[in-house]
């Protein structure tokens, strides 16, 4: 269903366009989640440090995919937003050619380099090849993975969330059952895990492209619209090799604290490891709720609507802040019984360091909001150059407490990281957030519309 959200009620729109998302999202760290549970019960804690261990690795590289497939779907929402359906079909098809290069140069390079990379990060000898033996075979399903995130990402930008949500239910139930059968039936160990997800992805993007092809057609591209165009493609990839590289910087800063950590042994790795995997379904709605954001502010954007890009960030801010109180009070009274999820009870050094890294972290959670939610809309109104920057200050702050506080402080250093990485990036966010909304509001009429009309980034 298409759904444009330059009028109506700003909350309701973007909740009732959250949700669908959310629960995509879940879904979506189900995968890993899953992944994670079936690998610490039915194998061992090796093979859940193993796999807890290509965290800051695969973000490094699924992260950069991931920024370049979002980033391709900004100026297609400004596009969507202003009525400019031709010229949304023409960033579209150039989005995808510029998918299809980066897919190409990207999984090559992941794929050779991985094992250095585990190497550098100083990753224990006892679990080093059962990292490898996983990572590797994500990092060779990277086609199937932007695919998917492409042909969501599209979707969303005309106001769909709900279509990539049953697509990723089924591929959910799909991992489950694979999971289950390469590694428990099959024995196939951590590499099972790693097929499981990669072939459920396949499904899941081969069903979406099916379902544009059918049901859309506002997608319908005439011969002159699939042109390859240079102009076209340096304005996407201004906008989404930006948003990459924010991916990697801040997953640069994660694999140097991961180092860190590796350092400390495999109890604080496994412990890392369990507390992450709760802490990103957790933070899944926040997470959505800033995605959301990107797409409501490149479609008012694209119609010229200043006024009601203010009044949906004002509305996000609070729901952001009411949930994160919550998403605290939960960890505080539940995540010693979630850890159980992921490790035995015996592992009782494990399940209380990871009780004590989510606390700690939830802590910082409106921050997290506020960090989720500026990001994405100045992303969706064309700045990814600044996200960018942002990122480098959650780097620079990662890579100060792995350096000078992990090897001093040890565990409780690594729990306090990400909290200081969050407020880094924060405070330029907020600041080029008023910066450029103020800059906007100088162009526009008494409603709040911009007086040149459409503005569109890239």
């Amino acid at each position: 269903m298409v759904r444009e959200m330059t009028h109506g009620k700003p909350l309701s729109l973007i909740l009732g366009f959250c949700l669908p998302m959310l629960l995509g999202n879940l879904f979506q760290q189900l995968y890993s989640m899953v992944d994670t549970i079936i690998v610490g019960k039915f194998i061992d804690v090796d093979a859940l440090a193993g796999v807890g261990s290509t965290g800051s690795v695969s973000f490094l590289i699924i992260g950069f995919t991931t920024g370049i497939t979002s980033g391709s779907c900004i100026l297609p929402s400004q596009c969507f937003g202003g009525g400019n359906y031709s010229e949304m079909r023409k960033y579209i098809a150039n989005a995808i050619y510029l998918c299809i290069i980066t897919t190409v140069v990207v999984t090559a390079l992941a794929v050779t380099l991985c094992y250095p990379l585990l190497e550098l990060m100083q990753t224990p000898s006892d679990i080093i090849d059962i990292a490898y033996d996983y990572i590797v075979v994500v990092f060779g399903g990277i086609c199937v993975t932007m695919a998917y995130n492409l042909m969501a990402g599209i979707l969303r930008a005309m106001g769909d969330s709900r279509s990539p949500l049953y697509f990723l239910i089924l591929a959910s139930v799909i991992n489950i059952g694979l999971d289950l059968l390469f590694i428990i039936v099959c024995k196939m160990g951590v590499a099972g895990a790693g097929w499981a997800t990669v072939i459920s992805q396949g499904i899941s993007a081969v069903l979406c492209f099916i379902y544009i092809r059918r049901s859309f057609p506002i997608l319908r591209f005439e011969k002159s619209e699939l042109k390859f165009e240079g102009k076209r493609l340096l304005a996407l990839a201004k906008i989404g090799v930006p948003m990459g590289l924010q991916f990697s910087i801040t997953a640069v800063g994660s694999i140097i604290l991961q180092s860190a950590v590796n350092s400390l042994g495999k109890v604080a790795v496994a412990a890392v490891t369990a507390a992450g995997k709760m802490q990103n379904m957790i933070v899944a709605p926040m997470e959505t709720l800033g995605i959301t954001m990107a797409t409501y502010a490149g479609q008012n954007l694209g119609a010229g609507n200043v006024g009601r890009i203010t009044k949906g960030v004002n509305c996000a801010f609070v729901s952001g802040f009411v949930y994160s109180a919550a998403a605290l009070l939960i960890i505080w009274l539940f995540s010693a019984p979630l850890c159980l999820m992921f490790v035995d009870a015996k592992e009782t050094q494990v399940i209380e360091q990871a009780v004590y890294f989510i606390r700690v972290n939830a802590c910082f959670y409106p921050v997290l909001s506020v960090l989720f939610i500026t990001r994405s809309v100045l992303q969706g109104l064309g700045y990814s150059m600044l996200t960018m920057m942002a990122g480098a200050c959650e780097l620079i702050a990662r890579v100060v407490v792995a350096v000078g506080f992990v090897t001093a402080m040890g565990f409780d250093a690594a729990c306090y990281a990400s909290p200081m990485a969050w407020s880094a990036a924060v405070v330029l966010l907020v600041i080029v957030y008023f910066i450029k909304m103020r800059s906007l509001r100088k162009k526009t009429d008494e409603n709040g519309i911009l007086k040149q009309g459409v503005l569109i980034h890239g």
